[in-house]
């Protein structure tokens, strides 16, 4: 039950700023609403943990990392800022976020307030759907910039963008399948992720109610 799961934004309006220094600021996360996987995201859920920097990945892909952030909760959800590394796949990204075709976040994270099967199967079906359904504690893995609509929670946004001026990450030559290639890759790999992710769910809810019967 330690598995990476995904939730993305939706109805995005990408606010643009002039400044040239390579940052970025978004609301990765928004607490309280439900999404397309009837699950909803509670106030401090991930309040045991947040520490140092994180990786900003494109479509959820460790191959990909196009920045760098921090993370901080706030009443109505998980704000990040960071900086857009000075790499190809950093000015790409950055041009895809101020462009619109990749204007969106989705957060990578591992639930922590999920109990062992066999306290699920004796919960009655009230309480182990409020379980599921609710996320109430959960560690941050990495957040992503995804292309536009490709959405589970509403209300999340991308709202600064900003051109980076100086060398200040290193970019590493290897040798990467083209930029349309690559994202049409990690796109199909996210969808089908989720609709794994969906499926092991819902599987696991009915051996949990098989259980309790």
């Amino acid at each position: 039950m330690t598995e990476i799961e995904f939730r993305t934004a939706v109805d995005i309006d990408l606010r643009a700023a002039d400044a040239d220094d390579g940052t970025f600021e978004g609301l990765a996360c928004r607490y309280g609403v439900v999404d397309s996987y009837g699950t909803t995201f509670h106030q401090r859920v991930f309040r045991k943990g947040l520490k140092g920097q994180y990786a900003m990945l494109f479509m959820h892909s460790p191959m990909q990392p196009v920045g760098v952030f921090s993370a901080e909760e706030r009443d109505d959800g998980l704000y990040i800022s960071g900086r857009y590394d000075d790499t190809a796949a950093g000015r790409d990204a950055r041009t895809m976020a101020r462009s619109g075709s990749a204007p969106e976040l989705s957060v990578g994270f591992v639930r922590t307030d999920l109990p062992d099967w066999d306290k699920l199967a004796e919960m009655d079906d009230d309480k182990r759907r409020d379980v599921m359904e609710n996320i109430r504690g959960a560690r941050l893995v990495e957040v992503s910039q995804i292309t536009a609509r490709m959405a589970a929670v509403p209300g999340s946004k991308l709202k600064t963008v900003r051109h980076a001026l100086g060398a200040l990450y290193e970019d590493i030559e290897a040798p990467a399948p083209s930029l349309d290639e690559q994202v049409d890759a990690d796109r199909d790999r996210v969808v089908e992720e989720q609709r794994r992710a969906r499926q092991r769910r819902a599987a696991a809810l009915r051996l949990a109610v098989i259980g309790g019967a």
